[in-house]
């Protein structure tokens, strides 16, 4: 895969108006497991490479098990994750996949149970960043640091 552009050169204040959202969303109070867990699953429906391998090094980073990243695609069916990360989980792929769910009033009613409304809006506009950053990487071909390292060895 050969990179389409870098916007942090082409279009940079447009880039770090985005980059300043991204420290607001850290800042916001949601817990960083919860964050992490949202940006991976978002990036893995949306099969951005780049993202994927970021968020699982930092959920590492900060103390996330192996075994809850490998099975954050099948959360549904694993103990492992909580009543409120579950409610997330669900928001994210709702949000995430919206012209196909249309936010159901089932996974908002999972949400609002387990989620302040502040949190709520907090949570969503997380969604809805990460899937500009999946955009964003996946549309310019942004190659992960491994893919990097691999393509120079090749």
């Amino acid at each position: 895969m050969k990179p389409r552009l870098n916007p942090y050169k082409t279009a940079p204040k447009t880039m770090q108006a985005m980059l300043d959202l991204e420290a607001r969303m850290k800042d916001g109070g949601l817990e960083l497991s919860l964050i992490e867990l949202v940006k991976t699953r978002a990036s893995q429906i949306n099969g951005c490479a780049f993202c994927i391998h970021m968020h699982t090094r930092d959920a590492r980073a900060a103390g996330e098990s192996e075994e809850r990243l490998y099975l954050l695609d099948a959360w549904r069916e694993s103990p492992l994750y909580t009543d409120r990360e579950r409610a997330a989980l669900a928001w994210t792929e709702a949000l995430t996949l919206v012209s196909q769910t249309h936010a159901p009033d089932a996974d908002y009613a999972v949400l609002a149970a387990a989620f302040s409304p502040e949190e709520q809006v907090k949570l969503t506009l997380l969604i809805t960043t990460i899937n500009a950053w999946n955009r964003i990487a996946i549309g310019f071909r942004s190659i992960h640091p491994v893919g990097e390292a691999h393509a120079a060895a090749q």
